[in-house]
């Protein structure tokens, strides 16, 4: 429904002899076709498929990029030869969606521009027996785009329709019109299409994943399935991605596994290194207990793995004894961190930092586990904090000798804490231009500050408590606690 009009958004094979063509009313197609079969359009449908088609072509190349509403493009660059060329990559992708039920064309260009129109308006384009795929020779463009219509460069329906009524109809007779009197009479995105078609203005391309060129790929004999061979072909592929990581001498601190069915559908495995790496058995350990989780269906194919955010890497001596300080150096402790994160979740694992911030709850964020200190990064010896800091203070019930002394005793959760050791007080001053305030009261209890004391008790247990606002005879004095030490 477009406007409350019903039109055709999509049209078959067996359609378009029947001259039926998308954007056609519903009332326009049924007058043609008496007995035409529709269905309802389902756009959210259809883009999840369009997106799962992108991964499942991953297996080609690791930079696809999807093209609404059903198209695809794939670079590839520097991976054609693993197919023995591009007509046998073409072909072979084009006989895998024919067997999938989803009949396609192609196109194998220089340009982005020249690929997508010939795909969609090549010459015998729906007719039956044609040609299925199309490669165009460096430098051809231009040759190919000529007896195309204007469409074929992704204009907009409306300013193709205003170059049909001034007799335009084809591509060549757009290219020897002045570009400057085309801009300005139909705008600067016609022009921009022809360029990128013809190569002389780069395209850029939204890519379902981040283009990655460190990818291994191995093509399986015959389709696999037992736990151990996907143990297998894991180790092996990680040994033939590391072994090119070290030739570059970079590491990576993603890697993505993909398994390619025979169902064309790609199970996809995910690792993250709290620094970079190519070592290939500690690769394999991290996917290991996510091997359990790959339904290998009917069998897979072709596997897939992808180094992503590379770093230079130069090979080092790693010590695992404690430095004189006593800490333990990167390289030591990032294969426990990485075991840590890749069990528990991204999150899961990280280390607090200083942040400046007057008040508790915000003087520290969570940084990555390795990530470098950056300059203003201490914490202040002088004012520990508290191991545990509670998100929120959590009210208490305080006495004390008098109101400015420290606590003698508390009732914190049910429990009478009787304190042995107080130190204090340790005023701090609120943000008061983070946040309005509600009530001249607030106001006042908030630009009083907290008084905050380290308290010990009988049994050797410490808290952190802080008095909020000034003494005031009018009302109680409120006493909250923050940490435990």
């Amino acid at each position: 429904m477009v406007r409350g009009v019903r039109r055709v958004v999509a049209v078959d094979r067996v359609g378009r002899p029947l001259h039926l063509y998308v954007h056609h009313t519903a009332a326009d197609a049924a007058s043609h076709v008496s007995d035409l079969l529709t269905g309802e359009a389902d756009p959210v449908a259809d883009q999840a498929d369009l997106e799962a088609i992108s991964d499942w072509a991953a297996r080609f190349s690791p930079a696809v990029a999807p093209d609404p509403p059903d198209g695809l493009f794939l670079d590839i660059t520097g991976v054609a030869h693993l197919w023995g060329g591009e007509t046998a990559l073409m072909d072979d992708l084009l006989a895998r969606l024919a067997a999938a039920g989803l009949p396609a064309r192609a196109a194998v260009a220089s340009t982005t521009g020249a690929a997508w129109a010939v795909a969609h308006f090549g010459e015998g384009f729906g007719a039956p027996g044609a040609q299925a795929g199309v490669i165009i020779p460096p430098g051809g463009e231009a040759a190919a785009l000529r007896t195309l219509p204007i469409e074929a460069l992704r204009c907009e329906a409306a300013v193709a329709r205003q170059f049909d009524h001034l007799g335009i109809a084809k591509v060549a007779q757009l290219m020897a019109l002045p570009r400057d009197q085309v801009a300005r009479r139909f705008g600067a995105a016609v022009p921009r299409r022809l360029d990128h078609a013809l190569g002389e203005v780069p395209e850029a391309l939204i890519f379902r994943r981040p283009a990655a060129p460190d990818l291994a790929r191995l093509s399986l004999a015959e389709p696999i399935s037992a736990p151990e061979d996907l143990a297998r072909v894991t180790r092996d592929i990680a040994v033939q991605l590391c072994a090119r990581l070290e030739t570059r001498r970079v590491g990576a601190r993603c890697f993505t596994l993909s398994f390619h069915g025979v169902d064309g559908r790609a199970r996809r495995l995910e690792v993250s290194l709290a620094l970079p790496s190519r070592d290939p058995a500690a690769l394999a350990r991290l996917f290991a207990p996510k091997l359990e989780t790959v339904d290998p269906g009917f069998g897979l194919e072709v596997v897939t793995l992808v180094a992503e955010e590379t770093a230079p890497l130069t090979a080092r001596q790693a010590r695992w004894d404690p430095g004189e300080d006593g800490s333990l150096e990167d390289d030591a402790i990032a294969p426990l961190i990485d075991r840590l994160t890749n069990r528990l979740g991204e999150g899961a694992v990280w280390r607090a930092a200083p942040f400046p911030s007057h008040l508790p709850e915000r003087a520290s964020v969570s940084r990555a586990p390795l990530s470098p200190a950056q300059a203003p990064e201490r914490w202040d010896p002088d004012h520990p904090r508290p191991l545990r800091l509670f998100a929120r203070p959590e009210p208490v019930e305080v006495t004390a000798l008098a109101p400015d002394d420290p606590p003698r005793l508390f009732r914190w959760r049910g429990v009478i804490h009787r304190v042995r050791l107080a130190e204090g007080p340790e005023r701090l001053a609120p943000e008061w231009w983070r946040a309005p305030f509600d009530t001249a009261d607030e106001r006042e209890s908030e630009l009083g500050g907290r008084d905050y004391y380290q308290v010990e008790n009988e049994t050797g247990a410490r808290f952190w408590l802080f008095r909020e606002g000034r003494y005031r005879s009018d009302r109680p004095t409120r006493w909250w606690l923050h940490g435990l030490f």
